[in-house]
């Protein structure tokens, strides 16, 4: 397939990491606790399966993660691009609800409606809710899909559709630590 000519010409537009919800001072933890992947290494490609609708089946990857602190009420994931050519990530996951005691999402876990009993999405890439896989520009080069889960000390109360902002708001004091795990992209 040949170049995409705006991909090329944007290639060095991009938002940046210090634009996700993981460097914002009011969400700084303790890295207490791990996340990770059977369908990826951290900093390796992600699957093909796990591709956005347009390219892809969209499904999302199977996670799993060590205990969070005690005192943890819920887990909050937000799943974001810091390369897309904008002024802010695009959010590929938005999903609050996660049981503490659970130390898994399996593969495709992350629909909408989820079968993980207590899940919650709100409003991600293009409007839509839950998983939306990666789908960057062809030709713009490799794009990171940082995974984020936020460990908590308190239930959230979101409007039915919430959204990033929501959500980052109501974690303002109540992040007691954090995972990430990070895969990439590509459409040459």
């Amino acid at each position: 397939m040949p170049a995409n000519p705006l991909g090329r010409a944007l290639r060095n537009r991009r938002a940046g990491h210090h634009t996700l919800v993981w460097a914002r001072p009011e969400l700084q933890a303790p890295e207490s606790f791990t996340l990770s992947s059977p369908a990826f290494e951290h900093g390796a490609p992600i699957p093909e399966k796990h591709k956005g609708r347009l390219f892809g089946a969209d499904i999302s990857p199977a996670l799993e993660w060590t205990a969070p602190p005690a005192g943890t009420a819920e887990l909050v994931l937000i799943v974001q691009d810091p390369d897309v050519p904008m002024g802010k990530p695009a959010t590929h996951a938005l999903t609050v609800g996660v049981s503490p005691e659970l130390r898994r999402i399996p593969e495709n876990g992350l629909a909408h409606p989820s079968s993980v009993a207590g899940l919650r999405h709100g409003k991600g890439a293009m409007g839509r809710r839950g998983w939306g896989g990666p789908m960057p520009p062809r030709s713009h080069g490799p794009h990171s899909y940082v995974f984020q889960l936020f460990a908590i000390d308190t239930r959230l109360e979101l409007p039915e559709s919430f959204t990033l902002d929501q959500v980052v708001a109501a974690l303002a004091g109540h992040v007691l630590a954090r995972a990430r795990l990070d895969g990439t992209y590509e459409v040459v």
